[in-house]
């Protein structure tokens, strides 16, 4: 209503918001509907929230049966899936036995397998035993497969004393009683540990409560620390395992020096993914052989991954300046061979780059030198040492 017209309002009008130009009023009538309509959503939480504690009362008194009735549910559709995925995918049935050898002919990884896209997946043989065939330690490059073969075998056990069908050709599994992994690489921020800290937590796990019946799967001991400190550690956890805990173990390392522990242990047995080297660049063959490898293809590796040639170049340098000097150390079992010591070994590499004026000072030959040509390059050098 505007201000012109306000002494015409009824008196049952009531003011409710006064504008620049204008009064707006409300009737009581009008004022009960939108008490009505506003309450209505508030009504309607109130009566759903009502309606679901009476449901939920409901089901609270049939929880028990319910319950029982979905894990059975759970049961039959992990049955269902597992028979539909090995009829699909030509899964065998493995035959389970209380010893303690693990044969698998052409196993495979299940779910790599599935993702492998248009490369078709390679299958690999295990055979873990107590004659030689303890401790397996794998050596290859980075994207070989180690990895993968490591969790295939692993995954396939566990497959096998669950019941279901696996993924190879045939498998004679014995029974474990425990399957340990360590593998990945990641700190743990919250509680302020380390990536290498983590990897020593659960490498202790390991050490602590496997028996002779268990699977261990190493998927690199010691690389979060120096190479030294590394190849120690996983030195000695290969001895512990084999000497006191008899643990059938697949051990992926870039560390070349564990494949000396085959010459000295009965119970290892080297392995190293096979690949095809053209010129500086490699295909992986994802085939597993007995044998140990004295390279890493880190360098083709980072090719691979899109490094600048640039840093490839500089790295093979580095590469060859590292090859050329001598730092590698022999290390020997405890009790079993003699102890070496480490010799320090400054490298060239890491020198301080040589001064011009030291390099233009050695390439001088005073006794072919008059003197006028003595004290014009003593003048040079004295000038340029003032720059």
């Amino acid at each position: 209503m505007t201000h012109a017209n306000t002494d015409r309002v009824p008196d049952d009008y009531q003011r409710k918001q006064t504008l620049t130009t204008a009064e707006r009023y409300i009737t009581p009538e009008l004022k009960e509907q939108e008490s009505r309509v506003l309450g209505a959503e508030e009504r309607l939480h109130e009566m759903e929230y009502e309606l679901f504690c009476e449901l939920r009362a409901q089901v609270a008194e049939h929880a028990e049966p319910l319950m029982a009735t979905a894990r059975a549910l759970a049961a039959i559709d992990c049955i269902v899936c597992l028979a539909e995925v090995a009829i699909e995918y030509d899964y065998v049935r493995p035959e389970v036995h209380a010893g303690d050898e693990i044969v698998i002919r052409a196993g495979r990884h299940p779910v790599v397998e599935r993702s492998a896209g248009q490369e078709p997946f390679v299958p690999n043989d295990t055979l873990l035993d107590r004659d030689g065939h303890q401790m397996q330690i794998v050596t290859g490059p980075n994207m070989s497969g180690k990895s993968t073969y490591l969790r295939q075998v692993a995954l396939i056990a566990l497959m096998a004393q669950m019941g279901s069908f696996v993924p190879a050709d045939s498998a004679r599994i014995g029974v474990v009683d425990r399957i340990f992994t360590r593998v990945g690489a990641s700190d743990d921020l919250a509680t302020g540990r380390s990536t290498f800290m983590v990897e020593m937590n659960e490498t202790a796990n390991i050490m602590n409560n496997a028996t002779a019946q268990s699977l261990v799967i190493l998927d690199e001991i010691g690389r979060g620390t120096s190479t030294f400190d590394g190849v120690s550690i996983a030195w000695a956890v290969v001895e512990y395992l084999i000497e006191q805990i008899g643990a059938k173990t697949l051990f992926a390392t870039h560390y070349h020096h564990l494949n000396e522990l085959e010459t000295l242990f009965d119970e290892v047995q080297n392995l190293k993914v096979m690949v095809r080297e053209e010129g500086d660049h490699i295909t992986f063959l994802r085939r597993i052989e007995p044998g140990g490898t004295q390279r890493s293809y880190g360098i083709q590796v980072a090719r691979l991954a899109g490094l600048p040639e640039a840093v490839i170049e500089r790295a093979k340098e580095v590469l060859h300046t590292l090859e050329r000097e001598d730092i590698g150390t022999e290390i020997g079992p405890s009790q079993r061979a003699a102890s070496h010591v480490a010799q320090t070994v400054q490298l060239k590499l890491f020198e301080a780059a040589p001064h011009p004026i030291v390099e233009e000072l050695k390439a001088l030959d005073p006794q072919n030198m008059t003197p006028l040509q003595a004290l014009e390059a003593l003048a040079r050098l004295k000038a340029k040492a003032e720059e």
